[in-house]
């Protein structure tokens, strides 16, 4: 398969322009690219630019309010709220963070909920962001229905996201950032994409059996990471995500891959804690004295250290797309 090559700030450029030309406002149209930039950077690439031309078709359509801007309030001492206003989480995350950061600051620990939402892409990004200011950071959303109650063969709760992350004085933060089905849907998507098979223990199809048809898996049910107990974090993460932000459950969300259907109106939920409020001066200490047990053993390795090392590649390199995205996305940049 043939391949282009980009600097990291060609593709930003690129998907930019791409966003401004599907009716979406500069600011908001930067803010999203750099998001799917980094995910690329990052290798993540089933959330990276292979997002972008439905995001683009989503935002032409006035699935996502390419214009919105975010509004936020502080309901409580340590809680935060942000109306995503049906436009893209990343402008609406851009709008939360900072302040969730400076409220933990204050308090010790702050929350941020986030409504009226869309795909907020790589869960470990905006909690990396909280650890390299010092936070400890956990995130969570929900998204559109990919995975049956356990027992069931209907979907009813999105893939439902969860990360983490610890900052490290003179290193990169730990960071854990996982789906709750046994894979990202996006890796399937981008099978379906491909004409690749995915494994057999990845997903049912729609009569709820296993399928090594990505197609299929699509139309059918992503199997939870954990079977049951994942099962059960799913519907955590649907609650934390969706009732406490007033959002879609899964099942009431339209699709993120296709501009079909009203906006998908999801929640994500975010906490923010300041080390120092707990743990006090020790807790840098007693972290680094965690990783050296970790690491003495050979063949182990910190959370977060594979995608700190491929971004770093990448910011030498620059990001490899498949042929056939690079002359989707520059045929759309061109108009």
């Amino acid at each position: 398969m043939s391949s282009k090559r980009l600097s990291l700030a060609e593709a930003r450029d690129l998907a930019a322009l791409v966003l401004r030309r599907a009716n979406t406002e500069s600011a908001n149209a930067a803010v999203v690219a750099e998001a799917l930039v980094l995910a690329e950077a990052d290798l993540l690439s089933s959330h990276g630019l292979a997002r972008l031309p439905a995001y683009a078709d989503q935002a032409a359509a006035g699935k996502v309010d390419g214009h919105a801007v975010p509004t936020l309030r502080q309901t409580r001492p340590a809680a935060l709220l942000v109306d995503a206003g049906t436009g893209f989480a990343f402008p609406a995350i851009d709008k939360g963070l900072p302040a969730l950061q400076a409220l933990a600051g204050e308090t010790g620990i702050a929350a941020l909920a986030i409504g009226n939402s869309h795909h907020f892409g790589v869960a470990g990004h905006p909690v990396e962001a909280l650890a390299r200011a010092g936070m400890l950071g956990i995130a969570m959303g929900n998204a559109p229905a990919a995975i049956a109650p356990w027992g069931g063969h209907k979907p009813l709760f999105g893939t439902n996201p969860i990360a983490f992350a610890c900052p490290r004085e003179g290193h990169d933060p730990i960071v854990v950032d996982l789906s709750l089905s046994r894979v990202a849907r996006g890796k399937v998507m981008l099978a379906a994409q491909r004409g690749q098979p995915i494994p057999d223990n990845w997903a049912l199809d729609a009569d709820g059996s296993p399928t090594t048809d990505a197609k299929a898996a699509l139309e059918g049910s992503m199997l939870p990471l954990g079977d049951a107990k994942g099962a059960a974090l799913v519907l955590m993460v649907e609650i934390l995500a969706t009732c406490l932000t007033g959002s879609n459950f899964g099942y009431e969300a339209s699709t993120f891959f296709n501009a079909k259907g009203g906006p998908p109106r999801v929640g994500q939920f975010f906490l923010a804690i300041a080390p120092e409020a707990m743990g006090g001066d020790n807790f840098a200490t007693r972290v680094e004295t965690l990783i050296s047990a970790i690491l003495d053993q050979p063949g182990t390795r910190l959370p977060g250290i594979r995608r700190f090392e491929a971004r770093a590649q990448s910011e030498r390199d620059g990001i490899v797309l498949p042929e056939a995205l690079y002359a989707d996305i520059a045929a759309r940049a061109a108009g």
